[in-house]
């Protein structure tokens, strides 16, 4: 830490008002994550706050550094909690003065807010959309804004969030192969398997090759995990297709089993009734035929009224068979 307020002393003193900014950020959180492996103690940083704070007329300048590379360390090692208190109660923090508005400092509050179980989302959003809009608004600030996203602890719409963002970040800084490579995870996460395979295969292949060989190597196998990862999805999303179309069309074969069994059902109902009436007239007629002593024109008339009154009595059976049965419309 006390490093760090040298080099924020040297950047006072040798850098150029119009480009100090840009300098601070990419020295600070650069180092920070070169140097993720040397997290300094509580009574490290109390020392170091005490010969960083009010020993300097640009003391808020100095602090402002070496907060920014002590929360890189943090947010390089995902301790969200630790940051989310470093950044709001922490003595070298608050000696940060009006830096605490600039949007970088916003947007590793909402880093650690997204990734704190403590939190809530619409908290952490609120601090995204802060850094997010401000016209001041960086490289870095919207890397470590897409950064908490993919990292933030679920909530309901954060896939399409971090697809949304991810894509203004792919428009506003073409080819940039870490924003290629956030939004392959957003759109992953929306399950848009496709399409993100083509964002980070198109950030695999702009990734430079020059550099520091093992950033080069980290990137790279970062990358590499979420290709297999979305492969996976891919071959999951065609498996369950697959399953739910034989679902579909095991629900149909159903469906006309049953309504096959219901309709052979009231078939039954029905010859019953008609052959029930068939032989109660055959034998009604027998009976009136062969046994009886009334003229043949009476007989004809008793057996006519006979048939008659068994036709409408299956009538009755079938109409009170398919009105019981019928298809009925839900409301």
């Amino acid at each position: 830490m006390r490093t760090a307020a040298l080099c924020a002393r040297w950047i006072g003193s040798h850098v150029a008002r119009d480009v100090r900014e840009a300098v601070v950020e990419r020295w600070a959180l650069g180092y920070a994550f070169v140097t993720r492996d040397t997290v300094e103690s509580v009574g490290e940083l109390s020392e170091a706050t005490e010969d960083i704070v009010g020993r300097d007329t640009a003391s808020g300048d100095l602090a402002h550094f070496a907060v920014l590379y002590h929360a890189g360390k943090l947010r390089s090692n995902f301790c969200f909690d630790e940051l989310r208190q470093f950044l709001e109660s922490s003595l070298l923090a608050l000696a940060c003065g009006s830096h605490r508005e600039e949007p970088l400092f916003v947007a590793l509050r909402s880093f650690a807010a997204f990734g704190s179980r403590e939190v809530t989302a619409e908290h952490a959003t609120a601090l995204l959309d802060t850094a997010w809009t401000s016209p001041r608004r960086t490289r870095y600030v919207v890397d470590i804004c897409l950064n908490g996203l993919q990292f933030a602890a679920p909530f309901e719409g954060r896939g399409e969030l971090l697809r949304d963002r991810a894509t203004e970040a792919v428009r506003d800084h073409p080819g940039d192969h870490m924003f290629l490579f956030r939004l392959a995870s957003g759109r992953y996460m929306c399950g848009e398997y496709d399409a993100a395979l083509g964002s980070v295969d198109e950030a695999l292949r702009r990734l430079p090759a020059t550099g520091s060989r093992v950033s080069h190597k980290l990137l790279q196998e970062q990358y590499l995990a979420m290709r297999n990862a979305i492969q996976d999805g891919l071959l999951r999303a065609h498996r369950d297709a697959e399953q739910q179309r034989r679902w579909a069309d095991q629900e149909s074969a159903n469906r006309s089993i049953e309504e096959t069994m219901r309709s052979s059902t009231v078939r039954a109902v029905e010859l019953v009734a008609v052959f029930t009436a068939a032989i109660a007239f055959s034998v009604g007629s027998l009976q009136v035929t062969l046994t009886g002593t009334m003229p043949l024109r009476d007989r004809l008339w008793l057996v006519a009224a006979q048939g008659a009154g068994l036709a409408v009595f299956a009538l009755l059976v079938v109409g009170g068979t398919w009105w019981l049965t019928r298809p009925r419309r839900r409301r």
